[in-house]
């Protein structure tokens, strides 16, 4: 009998709170992570999908009764609750693939105001710090994981964003790493850049359907 691919996919954006009322986040609307779950789940996989407060996710009239009984969602909202998820979800061994496409914080508060600050001070200095790397941490959870990876720059040329990218890739021990320019985003054509361990562009698409379809075609091949 065929194995049932299990993937793990991290989504959307992702929150540090400052007081009761505010935080700061990221523009991402997990719009990709939502197209790669549904060819995910029209392949026959199940999938696992963590995401972030506020983003868009499968639907079931997206895949169907049957096969959006293969989709489990969990809904995080800090970096914390990322790590907190992604360790319980990986630590028994089931999964065959994380696809991490969440918009992670590099930066949060460093702390939490449990009440509203007043909004009559003319100045709130907030200092921000350093979140961990989560895309380093999941090899060291799962090392016999597939890791796919994203890599979000902002107005690089094809060259430097490549280069970039496959850094990241050897850094985090990645499979493979998506590349994208926020430039090309903002623009809603998303052109996104396949980059393998050797630092190669091993396929370029555009348009998230498509970016997702190669994505999920490209990892059932590897495994099959």
């Amino acid at each position: 009998m065929k194995k049932r691919l299990k993937i793990l996919i991290t989504s959307g954006p992702t929150r540090g709170p400052i007081d009761a009322m505010r935080y700061i986040t990221n523009k991402s609307t997990g719009r990709l992570g939502t197209e790669i779950a549904k060819e995910a789940l029209n392949q026959g996989a199940r999938v696992t999908f963590i995401y972030g407060r506020g983003s868009i996710v499968p639907d079931i009239k997206d895949v169907g009764e049957n096969l959006y009984l293969n989709l489990k969602l969990i809904e995080i909202i800090t970096v914390s609750d990322l790590i907190k998820s992604i360790n319980q979800e990986l630590k028994d061994g089931t999964y065959d693939v994380v696809i991490h496409s969440m918009a992670v914080l590099d930066y949060v508060p460093d702390k939490y105001i449990s009440d509203k600050v007043a909004s009559g001070k003319d100045k709130w200095i907030i200092r921000l710090i350093k979140t961990p790397k989560v895309i380093k941490m999941i090899k060291e959870i799962a090392p016999d994981i597939f890791l796919v990876g994203f890599k979000l720059e902002f107005n690089k040329t094809k060259e430097e964003l490549i280069k970039i990218t496959h850094e990241v890739l050897i850094k985090s021990n990645s499979d493979l790493m998506v590349a994208n320019d926020l430039k090309d985003l903002e623009k809603e054509r998303h052109v996104a850049y396949f980059v393998d361990k050797n630092g190669k562009v091993i396929d370029v698409k555009k348009g998230k359907k498509n970016i997702a379809k190669k994505l999920i075609k490209f990892i059932f091949e590897e495994l099959k």
